[in-house]
This record gives structure tokens, sequence and C-alpha cells, in this order.
């Protein structure tokens, strides 16, 4: 049993899976530690990874705000034709006590993914360049990280291509520039989850 007294708790780390404690000492750049127990990943410090993460959530960011005003799919059937929008599709929803899926719908899909990157973006911006954490950087990354089980931007992605794989026998359907813009957003997202390190990043808002 590792000693838990107030002056070591900054030296200690709990594997995630697992919960067995370890004391932390020097890690370098470029280091990695794994739990002895289940080999969960829990350090992994990369080089120049903050630039690379902010990067990846700059780019997810616009495409999450871009794919709201470009078309999501496109349906054609007997020569009419009709194109929408994930925010037209939203506000379809949008009279009297719907306006509740509306919302929520929108907030599932762009806000909760938008909110995290935003965070993301803020947290890390003044460490990448060796200044001073921004005012509430440590509530905002603890928001972004317990946010993450609920922007489930893989879900909608797979959910939608499934609906649209059962729509082809009704009518002709073409995926539009939001499909993808989403289907790259996923990736994005991915990336910059793998190569985020949390401990670092909590240990560079306590200096």
């Amino acid at each position: 049993m590792k000693d838990v007294s107030p002056e070591n708790l900054p030296n200690l780390i709990a594997c995630p899976k697992c919960d067995a404690l370890y004391e932390v000492g020097f890690v370098d750049k470029g280091d990695r530690a794994r739990c002895d127990r289940c080999h969960h990943p829990l350090i992994a410090r990369r080089r120049d990874a903050g630039l690379f993460i902010i990067a990846m959530s700059s780019a997810a960011f616009i495409l999450v705000i871009a794919a709201l005003f470009v078309p999501f799919i496109k349906i054609q059937r007997l020569g009419f034709q009709n194109e929408t929008t994930i925010l037209d599709a939203a506000l379809a929803f949008s009279d009297g006590p719907m306006i509740i899926l509306s919302l929520a719908t929108v907030g599932l899909i762009v806000g909760l993914p938008a909110t995290r990157l935003g965070l993301t973006i803020y947290t890390l911006t003044p460490l990448v360049f060796d200044r001073r954490p921004w005012p509430g950087a440590r509530r905002a990354f603890w928001l972004s990280e317990t946010l993450k089980p609920w922007s489930m931007v893989e879900i909608f992605v797979i959910g939608t291509a499934v609906a649209l794989v059962k729509l082809t026998d009704l009518a002709r359907v073409e995926l539009g520039p939001a499909f993808w813009m989403f289907a790259a957003l996923v990736i994005l997202v991915i990336v910059k989850d793998t190569f985020t390190c949390r401990w670092s990043v909590w240990r560079a808002l306590e200096k």
C-alpha cells in the first residue's frame, strides 16, 4: 500500500481500469507507462503532442460547425428530389412540445462534440506556448473529460449509414458533404483522444 498522505497525492496515479495505485516518478517526453496488472496505458507523453492535438481539435471544430449548413443527404424519387441539412432536420421538430426533441438532437449531434473540442483548445493553447493556464482551465478540462461518454458522433454516423441503406429500396439516396464531414470528424476525434495524455495535462495545469 502506497503512502496516501496529502503531500504524496500529486505523485500517485490510479489505473482507470483496475484501480491499481502507482507512484509516478519523472516521466520524460516520449516515455510510456502501463499498468502491471491489466496493461492499460497510464501515461503516454508524445513529443509535440500539444500542437498536434490543438490542430486536430481546431479542424474537427470547423468541420462540425460547417456540417450544419451544407446538405447531409439528397433523396430522389419519381422525378422529385430534396436536399436536407442537419439543421433543417432538427428544425422539422420545432413545433410545439417537439421542440425539446429538436434541441436535444442538435445538442447531442453538434453541441457536445463542439463543446468538448472548444474546451480542449481552451485548455491546451496556453500550455503549449509555456504560458500560465487561462482562468477556469482545470474546470474546462474536467468538463471535457466528463462529456466524453456522451459525445458519440460515431454512433450518429453509423446509425445514419444504416438508415440510408434501408432507404435505398424506396428512393435514390446520395450522401452529401455533411455526411463525409462527420465521418472525418469521427476520425479526428479518435486521433485527438488517442494522443491526449491526461496525466500530462493535469500535471501541467497543477504547475
